[in-house]
């Protein structure tokens, strides 16, 4: 089992929210708080820093992180560069990677990666239908090798995680669990749902 003094969370809030109208989406109000709030919950206590991949807004974002992290390379080239950045920052030999747009991830994300990462080098979460890519625990070392394959323009995440040892860990709350939001219809179709769970209980 990974202690966790050997893992780093990182939230990445560096896209341009271009869905939802250009907005810094982190940010965005979510039954009552900004979107990072409620994922920041999911990782907080169970990881030794805690890290938010951002390329604006950063005073914003301190409020939430033990460090804000700018892309390495400016130009907002997508998620595979915030991974990236968040490898070479960490200190760590571990890396517990969620995008800032899924404000329903389980509560016991980072244990069940954890568990289920067995010998492998990279720990995906599926729902038991699909993979969520953006939700992945990965072993600090393989910095070097992404470094390489961005240099040769790779852009696609599970096309890196294929050139390593992986494995997907199944959660069966099942897709609801990683619902991101890209537009505001999806955001307040969430806020509704979530309301209601409750009074189904």
């Amino acid at each position: 089992m990974i202690p966790q003094h050997d893992l780093t969370g990182l939230i990445l809030a560096g896209g341009q929210g271009r869905r939802m109208g250009g907005v810094d989406k982190g940010l965005v109000p979510f039954a009552g708080r900004p979107l990072l709030a409620h994922v920041r919950e999911r990782l907080a206590g169970q990881v030794a820093e805690l890290l938010v991949n951002a390329n604006r807004s950063l005073d914003a974002y301190a409020e939430f992180a033990d460090r804000v992290i700018e892309d390495a390379e400016a130009g907002y080239q997508g998620p595979l560069m915030g991974i990236y950045s968040g490898l070479r920052a960490a200190r760590t030999p571990w890396l517990l990677v969620v995008p800032c747009d899924t404000p329903a991830l389980p509560d016991d994300l980072v244990a069940r990666l954890v568990a289920g990462i067995g010998e492998a080098d990279i720990a995906v979460a599926g729902d038991g239908q699909r993979l969520h890519p953006v939700v992945a625990l990965i072993r600090t070392a393989l910095a070097d090798d992404l470094a390489a394959a961005l240099a040769d323009g790779e852009r696609k995440i599970d096309r890196w995680y294929a050139r390593h040892a992986w494995v997907q860990v199944d959660f069966p709350e099942g897709e609801g669990a990683f619902a991101n939001l890209n537009t505001q219809d999806e955001k307040h179709r969430l806020e509704q749902a979530l309301a209601e769970e409750p009074a189904k209980r």
